[in-house]
């Protein structure tokens, strides 16, 4: 197995070694002939690593935009970094470095080294590797960074340490082309998410294609779990469809106090200003169906499945948001910075509307839930990137945890890591 024999190869001599070793002909490298070389543990000759200004007028124009942020009490927000096209984030385990996915061709590293609260720099991650749409970042509890691209997944052992190089070790999780079938690769709805679960598993989302798939896409769609959550053993085995009817997560997280997965979906266009609704789902075993294609978002039929009748037991979301406000990345608190109000409820990130009359979103929500582990309600808890006359300055893609307690939220508009903190009393 390849994380096996790869931590018996690690070490900092050897690492050393083989950088300094690295051929001059390996610039010129296919990207396959990069992975493979990397996986072997080998160099391939790349010394360049790009890195990313964090100052200038556009990093004070942000600044001035985060000054009419609107926030409950005794919170404040503030630039953390400039993150071109940031989406995904995964904070590193050790607290060391931050991942940020995107939806084009890189990922980026970011690091606060004097723990100030700004980052002081953000740089290219692992460039020696050709990524496709590597929106998806998680990391393992012993430290392993995944990357979930369009169609690949790629694990990082010890990426927190071995950063700083353009050559990191690298190994295949499932193979360019064998996520989803390559006929239904698309430009559509192919930015993926991950998380590894309590049964140390990986779980993936796979958005189909589709504002509504044709019914014959449905039994080719349901056999590889697109329109669903997938997990598979972090190598790759044992793939699974956990949960089915979803039109296109692009958010999940596990409630650390039960171990349930909650995920947001994005609800079908072209209905109207206020339906259909969006979702924050909660699934409490494996293979439940969220409704869709029959339901667009909600209680809500498509006219396209309103004459089919809809799988059994189907499960409704837990909180219905507004319409096309664009659900997206979501987490569970688990820090003690925030007031007790905050602790165990779920942030959300609303990326805002494309195709309403009156734009809606661009904002962060937080949803308090019950003590059987249900939703309460939800509230809007960040806003102000959507201004009054309806042009966005900003739009929320992630939210994730520091160690401190304080949130992030990542930004794709304005290419920017948020740093919300509490400091009421």
């Amino acid at each position: 197995m390849f994380r096996q024999s790869l931590y018996g190869l690690l070490g900092a001599a050897a690492a050393a070694a083989l950088l300094a070793a690295a051929p001059a002909a390996a610039q010129n490298a296919t990207p396959d002939r990069n992975l493979d070389t990397l996986g072997a543990f080998k160099a391939t000759g790349a010394t360049d690593i790009p890195t990313v200004p964090q100052n200038g007028r556009k990093a004070e124009a942000i600044k001035k935009h985060l000054a009419k942020i609107k926030l409950p009490s005794g919170f404040k927000i503030s630039l953390y970094a400039l993150v071109p096209d940031a989406r995904h984030i995964a904070v590193g385990p050790q607290g060391v470095v931050t991942f940020v996915g995107t939806r084009k061709s890189k990922v980026y590293a970011v690091t606060d080294r004097g723990k100030t609260g700004v980052a002081e720099e953000v740089k290219e991650f692992s460039p020696s590797v050709s990524f496709r749409i590597p929106n998806g970042v998680c990391f393992s509890r012993d430290g392993v960074l995944f990357i979930a691209e369009q169609n690949r997944i790629l694990s990082f052992p010890a990426a927190e340490f071995f950063y700083e190089s353009p050559d990191v070790a690298v190994g295949t999780v499932i193979a360019q082309g064998e996520l989803i079938p390559k006929e239904d690769e698309s430009f559509n709805h192919t930015a993926r998410v991950c998380r590894i679960g309590p049964d140390n598993k990986l779980y993936v989302t796979l958005g189909q294609p589709f504002n509504v798939p044709a019914k014959d896409k449905l039994e080719g769609f349901a056999k590889y779990g697109i329109g669903g959550i997938i997990r598979v053993d972090l190598d790759g085995k044992n793939r699974e469809v956990y949960a089915a009817g979803i039109r296109n997560s692009v958010g999940m997280d596990f409630n650390p106090k039960n171990g349930q997965l909650w995920f947001t979906d994005n609800q079908v266009d072209g209905m109207g200003d206020n339906i259909p609704p969006g979702e924050l789902n909660r699934i409490t075993q494996a293979g439940q169906n969220f409704g869709f294609p029959w339901y667009g978002g909600g209680k809500t039929r498509t006219v396209e499945y309103k004459s089919d009748t809809p799988p059994a037991n189907v499960v409704f979301p837990e909180v219905e948001m507004d319409a096309h406000a664009a659900d997206l990345g979501m987490m569970f608190y688990s820090g003690r910075a925030f007031p007790q109000k905050y602790r165990g409820g779920i942030f959300s990130a609303q990326h805002g509307s494309w195709n309403r009359t009156e734009p809606v979103g661009a904002r962060i929500m937080f949803t308090s839930l019950k003590p059987d582990g249900s939703a309460d309600k939800a509230e809007v808890f960040a806003s102000g990137w959507l201004t009054g006359d309806g042009e966005y300055v900003g739009r929320p893609v992630d939210v994730a945890q520091l160690r401190d307690g304080s949130l992030l939220v990542s930004d794709d508009l304005a290419g920017a890591l948020y740093r919300i903190t509490y400091e009421g009393k």
